[in-house]
């Protein structure tokens, strides 16, 4: 626990100076506190003149947020950690960035565990949502805690995944932890906490949406991680530059191949091309990690399907397909089609797209 004194030196800190220049003034100092007593000439060493000014100069702000953030960690289930806590996660400490604190809701002993991130698009197909439930399931049945950042689209189907086999996440997000964003997932954040999950940042209290700090964000969820495991994402994306950070942290990165056709599809591919590991199992993934003595789950087994509609579904095939194209590889009339796609969708076998598109949501 903090005292008093030490929770308003970090703050006054981080509020004050960028991450590199109070990274050299703890070193120079070698606590928070200490950095405030610091010789004009240290100072004037380490920082930049308009930084050294705005480092005399207390943030408006700092007696309330000093206030707001003493009452939010006497709450249960609450804390922050650090660069110089002895519990900070010393994989992330590694790494090239570490944030200065680490704001926690939830279940910190999961920062000391084997983890694997699983990322993606924010607006994935339905089979590439299906995936990331899948191999999160999967891979937290092995034992590993699921890393991600409670976006939506694979984000969410990651940390679902989890959850549905009683395994352990962590959510690492872009603001404050006074808020939940996106909204839509405020039932999935408190079902995370709810399974003694863990959601963390390194944004102050009161830190709102501000778009430049959710990539930055991105590189705690690989630096946390023994490997990032991307499902699908488009050539510009987010979720690439979590893999890279994750390169640069020296993790191991997973791809999930799709469709030639499929824009979510273009940026796993360029990152097999680049080097990425290609998985169509959690086991391709498992066999790439040290052990952890605990054997990965079976796959469950598959539901019969009649006759008719597995014919339906090879016609399919697993990209896009449209009404009239499935029409003419089928043979079937435009009103039974119908009503077996249909049916096929109530059972959770296929999806309907956009633009009148179907698409299978099994592997099998």
């Amino acid at each position: 626990m903090l005292s008093p004194a030490e929770l308003a030196a970090w703050l006054r800190l981080t509020e004050s100076v960028g991450p590199g220049a109070a990274r050299r003034l703890l070193a120079m100092a070698g606590s928070a506190e200490a950095v405030f007593e610091l010789p004009a000439a240290a100072l004037d060493q380490a920082l930049p003149p308009k930084q050294r000014e705005a480092f005399n100069r207390p943030p408006e702000h700092l007696d309330e947020l000093i206030a707001k953030a003493g009452d939010w960690l006497a709450e249960p289930g609450h804390g922050l950690l650090t660069l110089a806590d002895p519990d900070y996660p010393p994989q992330l400490l590694a790494t090239a960035d570490p944030p200065l604190l680490l704001w926690l809701q939830g279940r910190r002993e999961l920062l000391a565990t084997p983890s694997l991130a699983i990322v993606g698009s924010r607006n994935p197909t339905a089979q590439g949502g299906d995936n990331a439930r899948a191999f999160a399931r999967a891979l937290a049945r092995a034992g590993y805690t699921i890393v991600s950042g409670l976006a939506l689209g694979v984000d969410a189907a990651a940390h679902e995944g989890a959850l549905d086999a009683e395994g352990a996440t962590i959510a690492v997000v872009g603001t404050g932890l006074d808020q939940v964003y996106p909204r839509r997932n405020e039932k999935l954040a408190a079902r995370l906490l709810a399974a003694n999950g863990l959601i963390l940042s390194e944004y102050s209290l009161g830190t709102p949406v501000l778009p430049a700090n959710f990539p930055k964000r991105n590189r705690i969820i690989a630096g946390l991680t023994h490997g990032c495991l991307v499902v699908e994402a488009a050539v510009q994306s987010g979720s690439l530059i979590t893999a890279r950070q994750a390169v640069e942290a020296g993790r191991e990165v997973f791809a999930i191949p799709g469709s030639i056709h499929s824009p979510q599809a273009r940026g796993c591919h360029a990152l097999i091309r680049q080097g990425a590991k290609l998985v169509e199992s959690a086991e391709d993934i498992l066999e790439e990690l040290p052990p952890l003595g605990v054997p990965i789950a079976a796959a469950p087994e598959a539901v019969d399907t009649p006759h008719e509609q597995q014919a339906l579904l090879d016609a399919m095939g697993f990209d896009p397909v449209s009404l009239d194209a499935l029409m003419a590889r089928s043979g079937w009339p435009a009103a039974e089609l119908s009503a077996a796609l249909l049916e096929l969708e109530l059972d959770g076998e296929v999806a309907r797209l956009a633009g009148q598109l179907f698409q299978r949501r099994k592997q099998g």
